[in-house]
């Protein structure tokens, strides 16, 4: 084409650059927020409107993020800034979690220091450093990811407020009678040496030995087994514990049997003999005797180690004939059953085990061995004293901890707890008051929470809050009086939780540093904190109820499934106690970060994604295409070949909206734009179809789908924009002249397009939004100073229309038809571009209603032809399609007459320098 035609036309113009960059360019845009402010401009615009406080739960400051973590957060930023644009008062405070036993073992490790050489002060400074060095880390990674909040005031457990409002909401519980100390068994770590709540356990499959062990049967409980060599046949997967046992457990409404074997008989549950004999080798030979468990209750047996052991039958409604053989051996000290049975009974809570995971210096027979020690010296033991029935190797689900991974052990210690039982049925009823997205949540956290025990509240360490408790030297009393924890709270807040270990208690209670009982002064402090799930789970009150920018309850928790019976569950107690509701109004919860097979990610796979690493090579913004594409109810998969497929997603995302930028920068929205009622009819349907995308895509965001805005919007680029609308104007953009009304309108339609679209996306692709939004502020310097700043679409019922798109998708529908028949020449080398063609129509039932739609000119428009002709019978052509789809029949010719240079239609008439008409014209209405 001659340069001269060039110039003539109106090509895309726009510095808009087609390659991202987001690695560098994103850095940019974080630049642009800090620099306007962005979070305090937000505060201001939406001052007084309605609140939705999305109430961050916080990461724990121990290390970089991951890609669950990011996906976490990115999901969490997706809907304050809706919100926001929505017309909300939407803060965002975020938060971290820096107590505990990881921060504290990670502080000694980096350090070379041991707990009991260090004093508690110095560690816990060094703790304190530790924490504050990740929080800075995690910040700067959470602010890379695009989310936008309060980062300058977080929220942060180790602060002395914080610690204060902890310390009043214990005292609170303290006065409704929640708070005990008591002797219970809890999971306990040996490795790390602390107790551990449920949700500090995690299950993984572990090999456990399974042993049968024969109990000796009193005979005088026995009148029939006189003379006779009698056994119960137990079956544990805890060798370690048959020093505690102390009880027989059986099920009250089972049969249990006593089967010979040669001259010696068992006691064993009827259903569970074949098992039995099969896992032993014992064969019995018959029954002697048949009795019902509850018949058992009261008798004894005798340990089969500890011969001076009287071992008590007791009931219990948990014996279950999946395993064993119907006879648990019992040991108060090591179980929640075993312990529960062992209250019902009055039997001693005997643990023998201590903090390291040893047996106790008196323990008989294995006195100061490892459980694993001595459980191989008990084993050898049952062997020679002929006990031992049966013994191998079971695969089975078993706890372990959350933080070192090790399997724990159930130990019975003096540990706080809060009694859960006293307000289980308000916190059940408080559970069924809040909206559960997924709706699956709210069975889940109330199967829990009905189920679970009373919270052990207390920790072992030196890193965390304080149990504000004391005890009296002289006379034993333990102190824990809610007037007293609210004099600790006051120093607290005065000078941080250290003041526990710098003051004396005469210096921490003032005038009531006195015993009430016996009224002695001379008092010691509690030595144990408060586990960090206590410290999390206040932070409703901590946070919402001291910052004026929030409001208690929340509007909206958002947090992995694990959540359930961790921060949701602790938060809904610690205000159920407190409060007597739940501290939230919905809760959502996603799923776990899985690789792209659906397995879980671990370093030994090599399988591993780290969030660094994906905005290093992609951008952030791929992150956020990446959880805004999933549907975060189930697991989330992740993997390069998800990322790559998304880089492309995000690819025609992004040249849709340069190509319309492009297309603009001749425009200026207040001048040229045509009013709806005069524009062109193939604009006003893609505004009526735009109309649809904002009503879906709002929806979406107001449902927490995400998925579905990002779905519609991609659809709408690739489909209804790309393929056919801005394909089929780029002759009007390009040709017509640059003023005339028939581009103005096309621009109209492309302005309002880009703008609705952008502000759509800008939850999602964040940078990438604000980035076309200062392209459009080029264009319209009246727009708000960031994407963030201007209010959500509406859909405009005006501009929906239909039976405007009924036509259209009738109009694309013939479309198809005539589009698979050009596809044909093209690949007979009939034609090279689709206006080197001349189409015939056939017309008959169907196409005769169509044909008159449109004019000669639209009709052209929308198949990029250079003539359409309609015809009662198919005039011969190169190519004769018959529809397979549509049943329409057309006929594709070369177009006759000369190619013009400038619009490179076929006209059958052209000026003298080659021209059609339309051109010619043009080109003297521009001189």
């Amino acid at each position: 084409m001659p340069d001269d035609y060039k110039d003539t036309l109106n090509l895309p113009k726009t510095s808009f650059p087609m390659k991202a960059n987001l690695a560098k360019r994103e850095l940019d845009m974080l630049k642009f927020w800090e620099d306007i402010d962005i979070y305090e401009k937000l505060m201001e615009k939406r001052r007084g409107a309605e609140p939705f406080i999305l109430h961050d739960g916080p990461p724990y400051a121990n290390g970089n993020i991951h890609i669950g973590t990011a996906f976490n957060k990115i999901l969490k930023d997706m809907i304050p800034k809706y919100k926001w644009m929505r017309g909300y008062f939407a803060p965002y405070v975020p938060g971290w979690d820096t107590h505990g036993l990881p921060i504290e073992l990670r502080t000694l490790k980096d350090e070379g220091l041991d707990k009991d050489s260090l004093h508690p002060i110095e560690l816990r400074k060094k703790c304190m450093q530790y924490a504050e060095r990740y929080i800075d880390v995690q910040r700067d990674e959470f602010k890379r990811l695009g989310v936008i909040g309060d980062w300058e005031n977080p929220y942060i457990t180790f602060k002395p407020e914080y610690e204060a409002i902890e310390l009043e909401a214990f005292a609170e519980m303290v006065d409704h009678g929640y708070v005990y100390r008591g002797q219970k068994p809890i999971y306990w770590c040996t490795d790390c040496q602390t107790a551990l709540a449920a949700a500090e356990i995690e299950y993984e499959d572990i090999y456990s030995p399974s042993i049968y062990v024969a109990y000796s049967l009193k005979a005088s409980d026995f009148s029939f087994l006189k003379g006779k060599e009698a056994y119960a046949i137990i079956w544990t997967t805890t060798p370690w514990t048959l020093p505690a046992s102390l009880a027989i457990a059986v099920h009250p409404d089972f049969d249990y049997v006593f089967a010979s074997s040669g001259d010696k008989i068992f006691l064993l549950a009827k259903g569970l003999i074949e098992k039995v004999q099969q896992q032993t080798g014992i064969h019995f030979d018959s029954i002697l005797h048949e009795i019902k468990g509850k018949e058992l209750e009261g008798r004894k047996a005798v340990h089969p180690f500890y011969d001076d052991r009287e071992i008590l039958f007791v009931l219990g409604e948990y014996v279950s004939l999946d395993e064993g053989s119907g006879c648990v051996h019992t040991a108060p000290g090591h179980g929640v059953e075993d312990f529960e049975t062992g209250v019902k009974y009055g039997l001693e809570i005997y643990n023998p085990v201590d903090d390291r995971g040893y047996f106790t210096p008196e323990t008989p027979l294995v006195g100061g061995l490892s459980l694993d020690d001595g459980s191989k010296k008990l084993m050898g033991l049952l062997r020679e004293r002929g006990r031992l029935l049966g013994e191998g190797k079971i695969l089975h689900s078993y706890p372990h901890c959350w933080r070192c991974k090790k399997p724990v052990i159930f130990r019975a210690t003096n540990q706080w707890f809060i009694a859960v039982s006293k307000f289980r049925d308000d916190s059940l009823k408080a559970i069924s008051s809040v909206q559960w997205i997924p709706s699956w949540g709210q069975d889940r956290i109330a199967n829990m929470v009905r189920d679970r025990s009373d919270w052990c509240i207390s920790r072992q360490r030196i890193w965390g809050v304080p149990i504000p408790a004391f005890y009296c030297n002289d006379c034993g009393e333990l102190i824990l009086t809610s007037d007293r924890i609210r004099r600790v709270s006051e120093k607290v807040r005065q000078g941080g939780s250290d003041c526990w270990w710098r003051l004396e208690p005469e210096e921490l209670l003032d005038d009531l540093a006195f015993c009430p009982k016996c009224k002695s002064k001379s008092l010691r402090k509690e030595t144990d904190i408060f586990d960090v799930w206590f410290d999390s789970g206040t932070s409703h009150m901590a946070v919402l109820t001291t910052r004026p920018e929030l409001k208690w309850p929340a509007t909206m928790y958002l947090e992995g499934s694990d959540q359930h019976r961790g921060w949701f569950q602790t938060s809904l107690l610690t205000s159920v106690a407190t409060r007597g509701r739940a501290p939230f109004e919905m809760v959502l919860t996603h799923g776990f970060i899985v690789d792209g097979e659906g397995r879980k990610m671990s370093k030994s796979l090599g399988n591993v994604v780290q969030p660094q690493e994906v905005i290093g090579k992609y951008g952030a913004d791929i992150l956020r295409l990446w959880v805004a594409s999933t549907d975060y109810r189930n697991d989330i998969r992740i993997s390069e070949t998800i990322l790559r497929n998304l880089v492309e997603s995000y690819r025609r995302i992004r040249n849709t909206l340069r190509y319309i930028l492009g297309n603009l920068s001749d425009f200026d929205p207040h001048k040229d734009s045509v009013p709806f009622e005069e524009m062109e009819e193939m604009d006003l349907w893609i505004l009526s179809k735009l109309q649809g995308v904002i009503s879906k895509v709002t929806k979406g965001f107001e449902n927490f789908e995400f998925h579905v805005p990002t779905f519609t919007i991609h659809q709408l680029c690739v489909n209804e924009l790309s393929a056919f609308y801005l394909d089929v104007n780029k002759d009007r953009l390009y040709v017509e002249a640059s003023d005339s009304k028939l581009r103005r309108s096309c621009q109209t339609a492309l302005w309002n397009i880009i703008k609705e679209l952008t502000l759509m996306l800008s939850p999602i692709l964040s940078f990438t939004s604000e980035e076309v939004w200062q392209y459009l502020r080029q264009i319209d310097n009246s727009l708000p100073e960031s994407v963030f700043l201007e209010d959500w679409p509406v859909l405009d019922s005006n501009l929906y229309h239909e039976s405007l798109e009924e036509k259209w998708d009738r109009i694309l529908w013939l479309r198809g038809a005539v589009s698979r028949g050009l596809e044909i020449a093209r690949n007979q080398d009939l034609i090279g571009q689709s206006l080197e063609a001349c189409v015939n129509i056939k017309l008959d039932d169907e196409t005769r209603k169509l044909k008159d739609l449109l004019s000669s000119y639209w009709w052209k428009e929308v198949f990029i032809v250079s003539d359409v002709q309609w015809v009662e019978d198919l005039p011969e052509a190169p190519v004769m399609h018959d529809d397979d789809e549509t049943g329409v029949e057309v006929a594709i010719a070369r177009a006759k007459g000369e190619k013009c240079p400038r619009c490179w239609m076929y006209a059958p008439e052209v000026s003298e320098i080659g021209l059609c008409n339309r051109c010619n014209q043009v080109l003297q209405q521009s001189r």
